[in-house]
Parts: structure tokens; sequence; C-alpha cells
């Protein structure tokens, strides 16, 4: 249960107990004000204590929650925290930091007298200009402490009575509102009764809440003009107006503190940025100096000891592999890095008094950080200086005065660790699999609070730098399928290997080349048979996937590459040496094969241009020695001279070696992948790899590969399959009639059924396009139904079975909101026969702002507004002509039990007032369905 929840539940308990007169009900508006939280997230939570049997919920308009006297008392199984006396806090041993006062404060910051003290001195200066300070702009990139930053100018204004101690920072976050300015305004000044619909009562704004303090204004670039022009009058002012209000009637004393990583002349108005006198610029993590790289680490790995109470030792090679890790995330990304690290050592040694980790208990993916760090010497060198061999840190509280920042996470992680395992435990389960469990957790934890930072554990951007991205989504498809047949011991790059091999292989055929799988491959897959079959599997799943025709033979390669991604170690695999000419030329590419492919068998050799061709071969022959597995190694060069050294290097090392030159990024990868695919010779990889064009774009497949004896189909979609799907299949009809096309078939499906329906529709059709509401992911053009409605369908169907690349990079058609009422307008005309467009257009277009507004959809979002209105248009006639949808009693009940659902009948109920129509709950059940899938894209 999470805290939101707990302290709804708390609350319903607490009121129950103070009555005594019997049972007391709650409802949402209730909790919602009382708890000061979001009614929706009031209703979600609710509902879910109901279905957890904690609360019971009234059949009652409004509906009401009431505690559930009958609740099994949960078993008890005990905390870990209670197996370990409570320890006695001491001071730190390595970590020491004096006691300092209030009016110091940002004397505790890393770098305040180095990277960071040009930086102190402007905020205090910025604080204490007589007579109420001045506003400021902090720049810096993602992760590099903005918001941490602006929380210590806080701290200090407070410290030296600038501000009172009882006020409280404000932050706002401009992205929140960026596209809409009224909304903006309303939120940063408040609103009059009667502003808008719904505006009951007068409402503060956040100006009202930061008078007399500090507003933070979080991602201030992504204000638009609008917005900076009401923030600058403010500034210029001091007063301002609500939202419904005409004279300026209040006042506010505010000092604002911007944030941005953007250029701020580029960004924002000039007369916005010239109102804001001060510039603090933050330096990024790989700009600051050795000795506070380590302070960092020291102070967030403090932050953890403190969290669990246990000391927590790293060793000298943990420390570096952490500081090596960080690449753009800067601070952020060491505070992810440092949290995963120790939720890690933290599960291993739960039950120990201090937490030992090791360079082997940290993952591979901030590991690497250390072979990064080897490549840079002077760094490296200049950590060593700074590092005792192991850093011995203690739980600290003087350290944890400036706690609040963004990269904070909003739960202790370590508690759920602790009392997960302890429950899994109690439940029988063995720790190597309560280790595995749990380390998936943590990653899934991590991973989902930092997304929201632009902080990722995985490679996929990378990889998709290289392949297509419907390729991507492909192999990870497979990668489920093979996990459930042969388990899931294989390797973590599984996902990077095979869609290299997919990209390359549709290249291939993109190419007309073809290969045949030679005896001894054949000969070698018989020895797996599980593989075997399986691979089988996969080229027809790819060939539905693409519709393509796949050569029997790449069975044989998939079945091979099934055995090398088997996670037991692989002996004597060939070595890639890739040596360029430039500071870091050859460095670059081998990072990006290493980061996609986890794979270590490749060496890079960076050759300055004024480096002796003595040392440049020395060079290149250590790389090879240090590579070599005994299966030779392939030297790729970015000049043809530097082939000249193949003999000299095969002569005086003793190992075969093949050298290609004309080197790119796509061949290390193609080589590094075949080099560790089992039973390569290196002769067969040399052949492979000299007539390498490149992974495949999908863009223009020949035909002839694509050949496929299915009839041809269009899928019309909408959210029941029987509604504007079916008025686009008449819309279609005519014209393939027309253009006597019988063998082209309009297939409607409802967006609920798609996933479901969609693998039996590829089996027995080709589809050639979709169109409707959502795009169903398949290699044939979408067309979105705001483009479908708006063009001329004989055109359409034209430059469709030509193949036109028009159709799919078709931009969505941008109207305004006079021509999105046309458009809606035209197509009910022409295609709604018992209704009367004219008079039913208003209130629908009413009802669709109503939905986008209550969900905060924004406005840009056309494809949404007219799908919805439409699909609202076939509602109203169905109910006239008293043929409307129908929805399983399972679907009815999901329907009452979802949180969003309260808030759809109520704008439902108000448009059967204005259309004085009733609308079946079955209905909602597709209204619901088309909502919850736009606001969870």
């Amino acid at each position: 249960m999470n805290k939101r929840m707990e302290k709804i539940y708390q609350y319903t308990i607490q009121k129950s107990d103070s009555n005594s007169y019997g049972e007391v009900a709650v409802t949402t508006n209730e909790i919602a004000q009382a708890l000061a939280i979001q009614r929706s997230n009031a209703s979600k939570d609710l509902n879910q204590l109901v279905r957890a049997g904690k609360l019971i919920k009234t059949e009652s308009r409004p509906v009401k929650y009431l505690l559930n006297q009958d609740m099994p008392v949960d078993q008890y199984v005990e905390s870990y925290k209670q197996e370990r006396a409570p320890r006695t806090k001491q001071q730190p041993q390595h970590v020491q930091t004096p006691f300092i006062s209030n009016e110091d404060v940002f004397s505790k910051i890393i770098g305040i007298n180095g990277s960071m003290k040009n930086a102190g001195e402007q905020a205090k200066a910025a604080i204490l200009y007589p007579p109420k300070g001045l506003n400021c702009l902090i720049t810096g990139p993602t992760g590099s402490g903005k918001t941490y930053f602006a929380h210590a100018m806080f701290q200090f204004a407070k410290s030296n009575n600038v501000i009172e101690a009882d006020k409280e920072l404000i932050v706002f976050n401009c992205a929140d509102y960026a596209n809409n300015p009224e909304l903006l305004m309303s939120h940063l000044f408040g609103y009059a009764k009667g502003a808008f619909t719904g505006a009951d009562e007068e409402k503060k704004g956040v100006i009202d809440q930061a008078n007399r303090s500090m507003l933070f204004l979080d991602e201030i670039h992504r204000l638009p003009p609008e917005g900076q022009e009401m923030i600058f009058y403010f500034m210029d002012h001091g007063t301002y107006s609500r939202l419904g209000e005409t004279g300026k009637h209040h006042s506010a004393e505010v000092r604002i503190i911007g944030a941005t990583t953007e250029d701020p002349n580029s960004s924002l108005l000039d007369t916005f940025v010239r109102r804001i006198p001060i510039n603090i610029q933050l330096p990024s993590f790989g700009s600051r100096p050795a000795f506070e790289k380590v302070d960092l680490v020291k102070v967030m790995v403090s932050h953890e000891a403190h969290r669990i109470q246990r000391t927590i030792s790293l060793t000298e090679d943990v420390v570096k592999a952490l500081i090596g890790s960080v690449s753009y995330g800067n601070i952020g990304q060491l505070k992810s890095n440092v949290q995963l690290v120790c939720a890690r050592g933290f599960l291993n040694h739960m039950h120990e008094e201090q937490i030992d980790i090791w360079i082997e208990d940290v993952p591979e993916g901030i590991r690497s950080g250390l072979i990064l760090l080897a490549d840079n010497r002077e760094t490296s060198t200049e950590l060593s200086q700074n590092l005792e061999s192991k850093l011995v840190i203690q739980p600290n509280e003087d350290s944890l005065s400036i706690q609040t920042d963004s990269y904070e996470l909003p739960y202790n992680l370590y508690d759920i660790i602790g009392d997960k395992a302890e429950l899994l435990k109690a439940d029988g389960i063995d720790q190597e699999t309560i280790n595995h469990f749990i380390s998936t957790d943590i990653n899934v934890h991590l991973k989902s609070f930092y997304k929201d930072h632009g902080f990722s554990f995985y490679a996929d951007n990378k990889l998709s730098e290289f392949v297509d991205r419907k390729i991507i989504e492909l192999t990870n498809r497979i990668y489920s399928m093979v996990t459930k047949r042969l388990g899931s011991d294989f390797q973590s790059n599984f996902v990077y290997a095979m869609s290299l091999h997919i990209s390359s292989f549709l290249k291939k055929l993109q190419l007309g080349e073809k290969r045949e799988a030679n005896d001894n491959i054949r000969e070698m897959v018989t020895a797996y048979p599980e593989e075997l079959k399986l691979a089988q599997d996969i080229r027809e799943y790819i060939g539905e996937w693409f519709s393509l025709s796949i050569p029997e033979s790449e069975i044989y390669y998939l079945a091979v590459l099934l055995v090398s991604l088997r996670s037991a170690s692989q002996v004597g695999r060939i070595g890639v040496v890739v040596g360029a000419h430039g500071n870091s030329t050859a460095t670059s590419m081998v990072e990006v094969v290493k980061q996609l492919l986890d794979i270590d068998q490749v060496a890079a050799v960076d050759m300055p241009l004024d480096m002796p061709p003595k040392v440049a071969v020395e060079k290149l022959k250590q790389a090879v020695l240090s590579v070599n597995e005994g299966s030779g190694v392939l030297l790729l060069v970015d000049m043809g001279s530097l082939v000249t050294f193949n003999e000299q290097i095969q002569r005086e090392t003793g190992v075969f070696v093949h050298t290609i030159d004309m080197v790119t990024t796509p061949l290390v990868l193609e080589s590094v992948r075949k080099a560790s695919v089992f039973g390569t010779s290196l002769d067969d990889l040399y052949e492979s790899l000299k007539n390498f064009h490149g992974y495949s774009t999908l863009d223009s497949l020949p035909a002839s590969l694509t050949e496929n004896h299915l009839p041809k189909a269009i899928l019309a979609i909408c959210a029941s399959g029987e509604g504007t799907a079916i008025h686009i299949k008449e819309m279609i009809q005519p014209t393939l009639a027309k253009k006597q096309m019988p063998d082209i078939e309009v297939l409607t499906i409802s967006a609920v059924e798609l996933e479901q329906r969609l693998p039996e529709i590829q089996k027995q059709y080709q589809v050639i396009a979709a169109t409707g509401v959502m795009d169903p992911q398949l290699a044939a053009p979408f067309i979105t139904l705001e483009n479908f409605i708006t063009q001329n369908t004989d055109e359409l169907i034209d430059k469709l079975l030509l193949n036109h690349q028009e159709l799919t990079t078709t931009e969505p058609v941008e109207f305004s909101d006079s021509k999105t009422k046309e458009v809606c307008l035209d197509y009910l005309e022409k295609n709604f026969t018992f209704l009367n467009p004219q008079k039913l257009i208003d209130p629908l277009l009413q009802f669709t702002k109503d939905i986008m507004e209550n969900w905060q959809i924004e406005k840009q979002e056309q494809g949404f507004f007219i799908n919805f209105l439409l699909h609202a248009a076939g509602m109203v006639e169905r109910v006239v002509l008293q043929q409307p949808l129908t929805a399983t009693e399972e679907e009815k009940e999901n329907l009452k039990n979802d949180s969003e659902y309260e808030a759809l009948h109520v704008q439902v109920l108000s448009l059967s007032r204005v259309l004085n129509l009733a609308f079946p709950k079955a209905e909602e059940v597709y209204l619901l369905d088309l909502i919850e899938r736009q606001i969870g894209k």
C-alpha cells in the first residue's frame, strides 16, 4: 500500500473510531479536500482499497465508502529491522562534517570553494541585495543540481532573516502548462469565481502562496511567450489580476528563481531575460575536479548509510566505476547509480552490520564506467590520488540538512527491499530466488523514478541509431518467446545482438543478396534440436511481422545465434581490434559497441596524426594480444595504409589476423556481433564482412520479397468496431468498387479486441493499410482518422496501391477550432442519416472539450479530439435508433470499479440532459477505453 493510500485508509479509520453512533462513510470529495490530494487520485485509491477488501463501496450517488468490519487480519511478518538491535549512532570515520551554523548553509555544498565558488557568491548577493533581493536564473545541464541549489538559496534566505522562518519554498514546473496559457495563468495567479465552467469559488494561485517568500520556476524555458509576459509584468509592478478579473487588484512580494537547461538568450524573450539580472551557471559533473567528484560520492553514500543505519564500505574500484559511469546525467545520474549500487549491496548483506560493496557486486552497466575511466589516464590518476583503497562511510546526519532535490526518492527503498525479502522468506522461497526477484524490483523502482529525469539504465536509444524501432520491438517479442521456451539463461545483450542480426539480413534481402547455410553450420546446429525448432518459429514470426518471405537458410543462422547467446561462458571467440587516426576516434566506436553488446573481446587503438608508425604498430600488437582467445583477431582500420601492418603483426605476435579498412561504427557492431557467434571462423567472418552494407531501415524492401498471395485488406479501427469503423468502410468501398478491386476487403475491428484478433487477421490477410483511432504498429501505412477524413478517398487509395512513401510520412493535419468544427460537421453530414449535425455539433464539441480538460489532454491532440467526437456522434445515433453497443457483465463491473469512471459518468450525464437521451453503461465502457488509451500513451 503506498503512502497516499495508507493516509486515506487511516483517515477513514479515525473518522469511524471518532463516531460511536454507528458506521461513518466518506466520499471522494471529502477525502480530496481533507488530505489535499487530487480528486482523481482519491477516487483511484479508494477503489483500490475496495478491491483489497479494506473498504466497502455503496451504490448511492455520490458513492460512499465504509470500513469493512469483516476484513481478516493480515498474517504478521516481522520486519527485517526487528532482527537487529537498534544501533547506537557513531561518529563518521572517513566522512567527518563539522557542525555548521545555519547562516553558513552554502559552505556545505560540495565545491563551494572550487567549481561552485562563483555560483555561491552570486546566490548570496542575489538574496542579500537591498531592499528585496534580486530575481535570478540558474542554468546548467540536466542533473547538475539546479533544484538542490535553489533549496540552498531558500535556506540561506531564511537563516539570514530575509524570509520568515515559517515560510515555504513554492515550486512550480512550467513544463506542465507549457501549451495552455489560460491554465498556466489560473495556476500562477488563481481565478475568480465564475471565471469558467466549474469555477464555483475563488481560488488562489502559486503567486499568492509565495507571497513574502520565494517562487522556484523549474524548466522556465518551457513557458510560452504569453506566460513570460505575465511573469515579467508582475516582476515590474508587483501587482496582478486573477483569471476572470479585469483590473490589477492584487499585490504580492515574491522573490523569483528560474531554472533551465537551455541557453536563456535563445529560449527566453529578450524582455524577460533583461528583468533577471543574475544568471548562476552550475558546472557539469565532468568539468568538476576529481576531489569534488569523490566528495559527491561520499555525501550520496552517506545519505544511503543514514537511511539504513549501517556502515557502508566501497572499494576504490567501485568509487571509480560510479564516477566513470556518469555521462549526460551529471549529479542526478550519479545519485541514481549510487542508489542502485547501495540497494544491491544492501540486498546481498541485509543481515550484516556493515554493507561491504565490491566491484563484483556492481551492475555491469555501472561497472563499465571503470573501463571508460581507464581510457582517461589523467582523470584516473587524479582520482587515485584522492582515494584510499577502501572508502568507509558511517551514518551521518550532519551532511543531510539540504535534503530536498528533484532526484530524492519519495520512499525508503531499503524498507521495501528488507520487508519484501522477509515476506518472500516467510513464504519458503530460497535466498537465490529472492535475490533475483528483488534485484529486478530495484531496477524497476529506480528506472520508473528516474525516467522522468531523462536517465536510463539501458542502451535502447543508442541501438535505435542503427536499427529501425520496429525491429527492436519485434526483437523484444522474440525475446519473450525465447525465454518462455528455453528459460531465462540468456545474455543481457540478447535484444541488441538479435536486432542487429535481423536488421543485417533484411538489408541483404533488400540488396538482393542470397546466403546459403553451408554443411558445417547445418551439421553444427543438429546438436541443438530445441534451438533449431525455435529458430523455425522465429523465422515464421519475422515473416508474418514484415509480410516477407524469409529464406529457409535463415533458420540455421538464427539457431546458431540462439546457441551463442546462451549465458554459458564462451571459449575461443574471435577478437576484434579497431585502429583509427585521431585522439579518440577508435575509442568512441568501441564504447558504443561495448554499451550495446556488453562484450569485452574488442579493443580500441587511437592514433593521433603525429604518432610514429613504429609506435602505432606496437600499440596494435598489444591490442591484438589482449583480445586473442585462440581463434584469431579481426583488425578494423580507417585507412588502407594500415592494412600493410597485417603481416608484420601476424609474424611478431603469432596470432592469425585479417584486416578490413574503411571502418565505421556499424561495421564494428556487425564484426563484434558475428565474432561472438558460436562456431564462427576468422575466414568466414572476414568473407561475410567484406561486402557489409550497413543495417536495413525498412524504407524500401523490393516488392519481390514482400509478395504475398493472401487476400489484401485495409483495417478500419474504432473503439467498438461498430461505429466510426463502419463509416470508414462505407467511405472506402465505393472507391474500391469504382476501381474494380473486389479482392481488397475492408475489415472493421474494435480497438479493445485489436491485440487479440490481429495475429489471426495477419494469417488470413495481407494488411496493406490501417486507419482509425489507433496505430496497430504494422509494417504497413497507418493513416490517422483526421488525415483520412480530410483527404480525397479516391486519391488515397491510388497512392496506397502505388505504395507511395507519402502515406507513411504524412504529418498530422493541424486545425484551428473553426476548422476542426468544419471537418467534423462535414463528416457527420456525409455519414449520419438519422441525426441533425447542425444542431448536434455544438453539444458534441463541448462534451469533447470537457473530457479533454478533465483528463488534461492537450489541446494539440486534434487526432483524439476528432476521434472522440465522431465516436460520441455514433453513440448518439445508436441510442436514437435503439441499437446501442453491448458489453459483458464483467466489462460493466470493471467499469464501475475503474477510478476514472465517476468523472466520465458526470460528463455523460451532462450530455444526456442537453440531448434528453439516456446512454447505457455499455456505451460508457467504450468511451472510457478511448480516454484511457489516450492518457496511457
